[in-house]
């Protein structure tokens, strides 16, 4: 099968006036997810100074990663280049390719860790991958068995409120992990009552630590600083809405046993 390239579907004018910006994982956070949660977050990664006038060109044509495939990026934006001052630039985002911001993938293999080079010597080898019919809000609900989320993707499916992880999780009864990346402790809880997953993990998105006692010895910036750099949430079993709160107990009991998460991990009790 032939390759659609992105020259063929945008063939840009002047290409030599962009600097492309290779937007990834900073130690902190991926800009997939800093772009699905707050634009303005986002807008704030042109106008990062690194020390360099790496932006010394009149526009930036922005991808970030899209960390959960390989080799693949997600289009970001073009944005000129207002001011340039002694720590950052003033950015404004262009109407060039505004369609297709947060819906164009695009495949290009790219290992060399400069951040900041220029579009011409790559924009001919873009391939494009796919065009989302939305701007990329977070991804699609994988099904109960293979829930693994980071704190910050947790934070932002919650905040866009999607539709199919909502109606999914808010349903069901369950019995949870929160494991700690820094440490290798683990925190086992559940949900039942009348409070679904959802919700449930809805208050630790709001305060990172959803009131347990050894994870809110952990969180103590409010930024949640450490949430979003250690925890990662995945759903061990779930119920129908209607099944006794005591067999999730019962659950959440025996996955603390087995896993020794009050011996070595993060339960009290």
């Amino acid at each position: 099968m032939t390759a659609i390239m992105l020259r063929d579907i945008w063939p840009l004018a002047k290409v030599q006036e962009f600097k492309l910006h290779f937007a990834r994982y900073n130690s902190h956070n991926q800009p997939l997810d800093v772009f699905a949660r707050d634009r303005k977050e986002w807008q704030g990664w042109q106008e990062y100074w690194p020390g360099r006038d790496d932006f010394n060109l009149p526009f930036v044509f922005s991808i970030m990663q899209f960390y959960h495939e390989p080799d693949t990026w997600l289009f970001g934006g073009v944005w000129r280049i207002v001011m340039r001052h002694a720590e950052r630039y003033d950015v404004e985002l262009t109407d060039q390719g505004i369609g297709f911001i947060g819906r164009l993938k695009l495949g290009l293999r790219y290992l060399n860790r400069s951040t900041r080079v220029k579009l011409e010597n790559h924009f001919d080898q873009f391939e494009v991958r796919e065009i989302l019919r939305e701007p990329y809000s977070g991804r699609v609900f994988p099904g109960f068995e293979n829930i693994d989320l980071g704190f910050a993707e947790l934070e932002t499916l919650i905040r866009n409120n999607r539709p199919d992880r909502t109606a999914a999780l808010s349903n069901v009864k369950g019995v949870y992990m929160i494991s700690d990346v820094l440490t290798g402790k683990r925190y086992i809880g559940s949900a039942y009552g009348t409070e679904g997953i959802w919700s449930r993990w809805m208050s630790y998105v709001t305060t990172g630590h959803g009131g347990n006692v050894e994870l809110r010895k952990l969180v103590t910036d409010p930024t949640l600083s450490y949430c979003l750099e250690a925890f990662r949430f995945t759903l061990l079993e779930y119920r129908p809405a209607l099944t006794p709160d005591d067999a999730i107990i019962g659950r959440e009991s025996f996955w603390k046993r087995v896993l020794l998460s009050q011996e070595h991990g993060l339960n009290r009790n």
